[in-house]
């Protein structure tokens, strides 16, 4: 049984609870003991452009909590507070002057922090802790008849000399990979920035960055987008509508998070991988894996 802190970040319990029911589902399967710390909070992301060291320092505190409770792993969901926490961890590692400061800040609270937890994002460490020959045995209906369209997200690989060369940031592999595991196969598309960075500043500009993406994926026939990232999420499944009216075409493509898509592999009750969330329906794709198990 391998233990880790969960970090859960901010947008994930109120925009994407889905993500996180269904991969605490799927931890049980895979053995992962998570643990929830009541005093974790923002990873400092939103308030970087405006307060580095504060966003630095809210990092840090999440850190320095569960180092205090002798919790060595954490896991994250989102690919911003993936980005955060790494970042500060970098940081305090390599940067005496910046981690003397960021200290300053924790004694007024009476912590400390000196870069002892591990920080991964959820689907690195099931690809590094857990290894696909592990993921490909908890599978119980192979997905074969699913063609899917893997969108890892800019902060799940980048920047790169963050995350100690893991994955390709500019061909990222390891989540087609996770996929495949499932049974699934994976099909190619034209991608960028699915625009979410810009949705606040710039609301056309971010959906045609969203646009394009994803007629991509619909010209090369996938029948489902699987996402990483609750930011990635709020464009391509909450702002496809927008995004279809500015098109003038429907896509049409269901958005499932990668630990629902393990988990229909699992075969896990539906009910407890929050699908009744997702918003796009995902009757066809249901069909398709029923069609898939019957032949």
């Amino acid at each position: 049984m391998k233990k880790a802190a969960l970090f859960i970040g901010c947008t994930v319990p109120v925009r994407g609870t889905n993500y996180e029911q269904s991969f605490r589902e799927v931890a049980k399967v895979l053995q992962i003991e998570l643990v929830d710390h009541p005093g974790f909070s923002c990873c400092g992301f939103p308030t970087h452009a405006i307060n580095r060291m504060t966003a630095l320092a809210l990092s840090a505190r999440n850190l320095a909590l569960a180092n205090q409770a002798s919790l060595s792993s954490m896991i994250t969901l989102c690919n911003a507070c993936t980005e955060n926490m790494t970042h500060t961890n970098h940081l305090i590692q390599h940067d005496p002057v910046t981690r003397d400061e960021i200290n300053r800040i924790l004694n007024q609270i009476h912590l400390q922090y000196h870069g002892e937890v591990k920080v991964k994002h959820a689907m690195r460490y099931l690809y590094e802790e857990i290894g696909l020959d592990t993921i490909r045995a908890s599978v119980q209906k192979p997905l074969s008849n699913l063609r899917i369209a893997a969108y890892p997200g800019c902060h799940y690989t980048k920047p790169s000399e963050l995350y100690e060369g893991f994955d390709n940031p500019e061909n990222p592999h390891t989540l087609n990979e996770l996929v495949m595991a499932t049974g699934a196969s994976i099909v190619s598309y034209e991608s960028s920035c699915c625009g979410g960075g810009t949705l606040g500043a710039k609301e056309d500009t971010a959906l045609q960055m969203g646009i394009q993406t994803l007629k991509s994926m619909k010209e090369n026939e996938a029948d489902a987008i699987v996402l990483i990232c609750p930011f990635c999420d709020v464009m391509f499944e909450q702002n496809q509508k927008k995004m279809e009216k500015l098109n003038g075409e429907e896509f049409n493509l269901p958005i499932l998070y990668y630990p629902q898509l393990l988990g229909l592999a699992m075969n896990i009750e539906r009910e407890k991988l929050g699908l009744t969330v997702n918003r796009i329906k995902l009757d066809k794709v249901l069909e398709k894996i029923q069609s898939g198990n019957k032949e």
